[in-house]
């Protein structure tokens, strides 16, 4: 989930270009026959139930299949992977919709409606098969193949979001098996172009097939639990996110040859401008998802952060306490928009002065404000007009978050009480772009919630040797299952 796909390519003069600017990269990036990383992950079950080990056959099936979004991937085979699963279930063609635009075959989305009593609206299972781009040249394994290791899965795909994706798939499965009905319908979505693409298969749903995923409210990714020290912290319900937008940074030059330079040239210019972008700090941005958010994980940080936290709901001028909050990226992210050189190119040739150059700077802006101000900002730090700042898109108008609905609070509560001790269940904002808010812009409410652990950055996702917990996968697979069934099924009162 999250963010577009990486483009990990680069050509000389892309390189010669950041080597110029090599104040603003990463540390080197080494690939090759490296071993897999990370220590040994506790927990993991020495022997799977029979349902366990039919949700991992999917997972690994699910992970297996290419599904980037380049000519190499297909969602479509993905889904209809999936759909023959339903179908030798038992599950009627009726219920079974394997659609998309037809300009984009690689690109169908699978709908499947569980079929309950109806006694009440449905509840949707949101999960994208789209994967970020993952080069076998980067990886130590190959990415699309499913590897246990140590305690932990590896392979694209393995959390964002194969792995919540592959639960609803076995736990809709299970359920028929078990001839459960619930009091309302479950409506499983699983969908293409959520990493970034022009044929994002909610929108599309949204606007050719509304009836097919209509829901009192969708469970999504973008939610989960926060390991410390191996232990749960909290759990965490996402019930906002911040807005995605790219900029272009771009400067031109009549350029020349190089063995005349001239103070102008267009890679310094551009470096520069991206250098006062890292210089530059947002203010802080509260909203009515963070301001809790803080308030309750106060309860279970360390005392310097949880000093800084609820100093921070009180004043968000505070810049003492934004600045021990900042020094976890996590907290850091959720305070404020956030913006970062993600992307450079120029030059043409390497005895020429440059003529054109351009960045990719990504944000991710606070719901409280737009990219309009965001562009406007970023003009303003960058106090140089030979650089144009242009972006894609609209200004979005997210609505206000609202609260996560009350039956699916309470049970969450009670599950992870039961499964993961007593700990605070805390709704959040991600920091990252999840297909949420465009079910939310749509009129159904949307919650991150998943039962699925981690320690914070472990999963690597977007990254190389993306993995996720053994362990966290079939305790995200249980959580899922019994979560469904309470808001869902027999007993539970309808909201």
């Amino acid at each position: 989930m999250l963010c577009p796909p990486s483009r990990l390519h680069a050509s000389r003069r892309t390189l010669a270009l950041a080597a110029v600017a090599g104040t603003l990269l990463s540390a080197p990036f080494h690939t090759g026959a490296a071993q897999l990383p990370g220590a040994r992950a506790p927990g993991a079950p020495t022997s799977l139930t029979p349902d366990q080990a039919a949700a991992r056959a999917i997972y690994k099936e699910m992970v297996e299949i290419n599904t980037v979004d380049d000519s190499v991937g297909s969602v479509t085979k993905a889904a209809q992977a999936m759909a023959a699963h339903f179908r030798a279930a038992g599950f009627p063609d009726a219920d079974m919709h394997l659609v998309g635009p037809a300009s984009a075959p690689t690109k169908q989305n699978l709908v499947v409606r569980y079929r309950g009593k109806g006694r009440g609206k449905p509840i949707l299972l949101l999960a994208h098969l789209d994967v970020v781009q993952a080069l076998r040249s980067d990886w130590p394994r190959d990415p699309f193949t499913l590897i246990e290791e140590d305690g932990w899965f590896f392979g694209r795909g393995v959390s964002d979001d194969k792995s919540m994706a592959s639960m609803f798939v076995a736990n809709l499965l299970r359920y028929k098996r078990e001839g459960w009905v619930p009091e309302r319908d479950l409506i499983l979505a699983l969908t293409a172009d959520e990493e970034g693409g022009s044929q994002n298969g909610v929108s599309w749903l949204i606007a050719n097939h509304r009836a097919l995923i209509d829901a009192e409210y969708a469970i999504n990714e973008g939610g989960g639990g926060t390991l410390k020290d191996d232990k749960p912290q909290f759990h965490s319900i996402q019930a906002a996110e911040k807005v995605y937008e790219d900029f272009t940074f771009t400067v031109h030059n009549t350029g020349g040859h190089s063995s005349v330079p001239r103070r102008d040239n267009a890679i310094y210019s551009l470096a520069q401008a991206l250098l006062r972008v890292q210089q530059h700090t947002f203010p802080v941005e509260l909203n009515d998802i963070t301001r809790p958010f803080f308030e309750q994980t106060a309860k279970v940080e360390m005392p310097s952060l949880a000093a800084a936290m609820r100093a921070i709901v009180a004043n968000p001028g505070d810049t003492a306490a934004a600045r021990i909050i900042s020094t976890d990226p996590r907290y850091a992210s959720m305070l404020r928009t956030t913006c970062v050189a993600t992307m450079l190119h120029g030059g043409h040739a390497p005895n020429a002065l440059p003529q054109t150059v351009t960045a990719n700077v990504n944000c991710r802006i606070a719901p409280t404000s737009k990219a309009s101000q965001v562009r406007a900002t970023l003009e303003r730090v960058v106090n140089d007009t030979s650089v144009s700042i242009s972006g894609s898109r609209a200004d979005r108008s997210d609505g206000a978050p609202v609260p996560v609905n009350a039956t699916l609070l309470r049970i969450t509560e009670q599950l992870t009480r039961q499964m993961f001790g007593d700990i605070p269940v805390i709704p959040t904002m991600s920091t990252g772009a999840t297909d949420g808010y465009r079910l939310r812009n749509a009129g159904i409410p949307t919650f991150g919630v998943s039962g699925i652990f981690s320690a914070p950055g472990e999963t690597n996702a977007h990254g190389r040797n993306e993995k996720l917990r053994v362990k966290s996968y079939y305790d995200g697979l249980a959580f899922l299952y019994e979560l469904v069934k309470r808001v869902a099924g027999p007993g539970t009162p309808v909201s």
